[in-house]
């Protein structure tokens, strides 16, 4: 078993994204989600790492054409059991490395959010960002999420006093960007590292927005709000989740993309 499949065997990914401070990320996700597919005629919708399906099955039951890609098998099942036959969902164990089962230019949205998280190395990011171009419509939204660096220095490393031993596992760079590996189980990026991505495909990125902002970083003040609070939370964070002197330190980033052509 990898180290993925074990972390996603024994997390409860869905737990994480029904917290209130999950919601945030959730919340954000979906509101610009709504926004592009609003746009659209009768869109296709793909989903590669679909995870226990929390976006897929949610806009196949708004009646959206879905199709949900996902590589761990018990994820699948989970995504799976949340169906009840009525929705227009396909659903289907694949690698976002590798999306040969899909045709070209067959979607009209496509979300890629997940798979960053777990690419260690510039040609698999690569590779992945090329299939979800591939399966895109020309004139199509692509969504790619990534965590990003910064919130892990100060709330992992300094805020968890794991200095030592990431030091000692040589698993920071000079310039304070973490190094990961497969064990590691997250890649860490800065924007500059999303910018060099996007520039090697034909797209032109339309936003790119902090999907959690500050929220992780106050996660248990967050989860005791009271409902009108937690609203006046979610008007804060929208109001300002594009400001791009703050996108960094966000937890959770969303690159926005259309493929030209």
């Amino acid at each position: 078993m990898s180290y993925l499949e074990d972390y996603y065997n024994s997390y409860n990914e869905e737990g994480r994204l029904l917290s209130r401070h999950g919601q945030v990320e959730y919340l954000t996700t979906m509101k610009y989600i709504h926004a592009y597919l609003s746009g659209m005629e009768d869109p296709a919708v793909l989903e590669i790492g679909a995870g226990t399906g929390r976006y897929s099955v949610a806009l196949a039951k708004e009646g959206f054409r879905v199709t949900a890609v996902e590589l761990v098998p018990r994820n699948l099942e989970l995504l799976k059991a949340k169906l009840d036959g009525s929705e227009p969902i396909t659903a289907l164990q694949g690698n976002a490395l590798d999306l040969s089962f899909l045709p070209d230019a067959a979607f009209s949205l496509t979300m890629l959010l997940g798979p960053m998280y777990h690419l260690y190395t510039e040609e698999d990011k690569l590779k992945a960002l090329s299939e979800a171009v591939r399966v895109t419509r020309p004139g199509g939204i692509i969504l790619v999420a990534y965590c990003m660096n910064e919130p892990t220095v100060i709330q992992y490393v300094f805020g968890m006093n794991h200095l030592h031993e990431v030091l000692e596992g040589c698993m920071l760079t000079p310039d304070w960007h973490c190094v990961s590996d497969p064990k590691e189980i997250f890649e860490l990026v800065r924007t500059e590292d999303i910018a060099a991505l996007d520039a090697q495909f034909p797209l032109e990125r339309l936003k790119l927005v902090a999907t959690d902002g500050a929220t992780n970083y106050k996660r248990e003040f967050i989860d005791e709000m009271d409902d009108e609070t937690f609203e006046k939370w979610l008007e804060y964070h929208f109001a300002v989740c594009e400001r791009q002197d703050l996108i960094g330190a966000s937890h959770h980033t969303l690159d926005i993309l259309r493929k030209n052509g």
